[in-house]
């Protein structure tokens, strides 16, 4: 299954989308693509410390360990440099909680050791790809 085909079914089967990354700032795509989820089919919460407890609506926990929703998909708005560590805490969540199903790095972003770690544990990985690029597909 290519990256495309693996967004595509990811998306269309998930539910629960944590935000790594989410913005308070309207006009960055790490606030209105989430925005806009949210008032899609799914439940957004956001991953921030700088912006808890809330940003318009979306409710915002400052760690992943933090989420209370069960993960389908952590999607990142970080800047590449901080993906592995990222991937590093959602991998810690997915031995403990068992959820984190996708770990989704937005476009422009990627890490170097993301889909070995992935692999190592069963998550799917997908870089270097928007999450409302992919939700236009699910529209057609």
């Amino acid at each position: 299954m290519d990256m495309l085909d693996l967004a595509i079914d990811t998306l269309r089967n998930s539910v629960n989308i944590a935000v790594v990354g989410l913005s308070r700032f309207p006009g960055k795509p790490a606030h209105d693509i989430p925005l806009l989820l949210a008032t899609k089919e799914y439940n957004v919460v956001g991953v921030n410390p700088s912006a808890v407890p809330v940003v318009d609506g979306i409710s915002v926990v400052e760690r992943i360990l933090d989420v209370e929703l069960e993960i389908d998909i952590l999607n990142v708005f970080r800047p590449s440099q901080d993906s592995d560590a990222v991937i590093d805490q959602a991998i810690e969540r997915h031995l403990l909680h068992g959820d984190v199903d996708c770990i989704w790095l937005q476009e422009g972003i990627t890490s170097q050791h993301g889909a070995a770690k992935c692999a190592e544990v069963g998550i799917r990985y997908i870089e270097d790809t928007c999450i409302y690029v992919v939700y236009q597909y699910l529209r057609i």
